[in-house]
């Protein structure tokens, strides 16, 4: 590469990796007071936006035309605007790390914090700070541990990981679905949607990794970083989160796996590793080992695969059970389960009598083969009991909290509640569910409300009235996964 090629891109990409997949706005005037100065602000986060945009496509491009070189010179491109706008979007409302500072907190001097942060991080004085652990309740009554980092350490790892998003998505392939930019949950149920309906689908192989944030082997991580970053500070930083500990009761424990789950980084980082230990081994055993079709969903840790033929099912689970071994992971043994599935699955059960073929769970949904009112096989889609179970019980522990607030207060609060649900439930054929969940937060709220007094005068009839006033009705609000899956995959 040359020099004018240097300045213009502002990268330096060099020495081939292995490509086999093997590990080795404009300003308005300004008026007196508040207004002046937001103005004065609104206008300096869009230069930020826009300097900080134009570098980092410069990135995206040069990893779209270099596939197998690695990058050598990206550390620049962590700039003050780019830390300053990896601030400004993270959340206000998020818990404090071990520093104790909060948002608001670290905003009130922003731009000398920021000045200095920059500073440091360039001059290599930065240093990482253990991350606070913290437990979050799940579904199924355990508690999932999650890493609350510094609020520094949160800004430098959401710059970074700009930077390498630009190189990564260029890498990663098209059926990883987590935590990637302009893809989401919807995006995976729409693929897995689409797979179980157009192809020729029998058996499902819902496969779990045990404990997987928690397992990754960080001398496996570096090696896979290397494939594609030659720029070691890049390398150095990504080493220091990971060796910074966890604080828990007083005591930091430093471990030699794991990439500390709730971290700004850790989705990148936990994308980047089963990239190369699962994504790239399974598109080649796709193409060079599957004897008829197969469907592959991948949602950062949670994976479906879809097969037309039992024998390929079974000789997949086992080669990616040895697989996962040579890179300190494990499937788990309960929750991996081989099932029949599909239009055909059902066909051939119910000619022997078997019944419906098994269900299985996917990103908070049950999928289930099922009948059409015309008789056609259709999958269908139900929110899974266990996650409306838990979150109704939220629901019901938070209005003892708010016994005492007036009604229009608990109704704007359950409203906000019942439509974040419907947001991401609302799925075709899932209305009977909405339903289900609105009566119960209804009732919920009834049962409440009777509570305030001894002369409880709180019937079925007015309490169908105030819900009608504050909830919304249970309306389908996502399209057809073909519809929408075609609009974003127009091949």
């Amino acid at each position: 590469m040359n020099g004018h090629e240097k300045s213009d891109s502002a990268i330096v990409a060099v020495n081939p990796t292995n490509n086999t997949g093997e590990p080795v706005a404009e300003p308005g005037k300004p008026r007196a007071g508040t207004k002046g100065n937001a103005n004065e602000q609104s206008t300096r986060r869009a230069q930020d936006r826009e300097s900080v945009s134009q570098a980092l496509e410069r990135v995206r491009n040069a990893a779209r035309q270099r596939k197998t070189e690695r990058f050598t010179a990206l550390y620049h491109h962590i700039t003050p605007e780019l830390l300053r706008m990896s601030f400004l979007a993270l959340r206000r409302g998020a818990a404090a790390g071990a520093d104790g500072v909060t948002w608001q907190g670290y905003e009130a001097n922003l731009d000398n914090n920021i000045k200095a942060l920059h500073e440091r991080v360039h001059r290599g004085t930065y240093r990482a700070q253990p991350s606070r652990r913290r437990f979050i309740p799940k579904a199924d009554g355990r508690r999932r541990p999650l890493a609350i980092a510094a609020i520094e350490d949160k800004i430098v790892q959401r710059a970074t990981i700009a930077v390498l998003n630009g190189i990564y998505e260029e890498d990663f392939l098209g059926f990883s679905y987590g935590f990637r930019p302009e893809r989401g949950q919807h995006d995976a149920l729409d693929a897995l949607m689409v797979g179980l309906n157009e192809r020729k689908v029998n058996y499902i192989l819902d496969a779990d990794i045990q404990a997987f944030f928690d397992a990754v082997d960080q001398d496996w991580l570096i090696r896979f970083l290397n494939h594609r970053i030659g720029d070691q500070r890049i390398i150095r930083l990504i080493q220091k989160w990971l060796k910074a500990g966890i604080l828990e009761d007083g005591v930091v424990t430093v471990s030699e796996t794991g990439t500390g789950q709730g971290s700004v980084a850790s989705p990148l980082l936990a994308n980047i590793y089963l990239h190369y230990v699962f994504d790239l081994w399974a598109a080649r055993w796709r193409r060079q080992k599957a004897k008829g079709d197969m469907i592959i969903i991948r949602y950062a840790d949670d994976i479906v695969i879809g097969f037309q033929y039992e024998n390929d099912a079974r000789r997949f689970r086992e080669e990616m059970r040895e697989r996962l071994q040579e890179f300190a992971l494990s499937l788990h043994p309960e929750k991996t389960r081989l099932i029949e599935f599909g239009r055909f699955a059902a066909a051939q059960r119910g000619k022997v009598g078997l019944g419906k073929p098994a269900t299985f769970n996917f990103l908070g949904f049950t999928f289930i083969c099922s009948k059409s009112r015309r008789g056609k096989f259709v999958v269908k889609r139900r929110t899974r009991r266990d996650r409306m179970q838990a979150r109704l019980q939220d629901i019901k522990g938070e209005l003892r909290r708010r016994l005492h607030q007036s009604i229009p207060e608990q109704g704007k609060w359950l409203r906000q509640v019942v439509t974040g649900f419907f947001n991401y439930h609302a799925v075709p054929d899932n209305g009977a569910a909405l339903a289900v969940f609105r009566h119960y937060v209804t009732d919920l709220w009834r049962r409440s409300l009777r509570r305030r007094s001894q002369k409880d005068t709180m019937t079925w009839v007015r309490m169908k009235t105030l819900a009608d006033d504050w909830l919304p009705k249970p309306l389908i609000r996502h399209p057809r996964p073909s519809e929408r899956f075609a609009v974003k995959h127009r091949r």
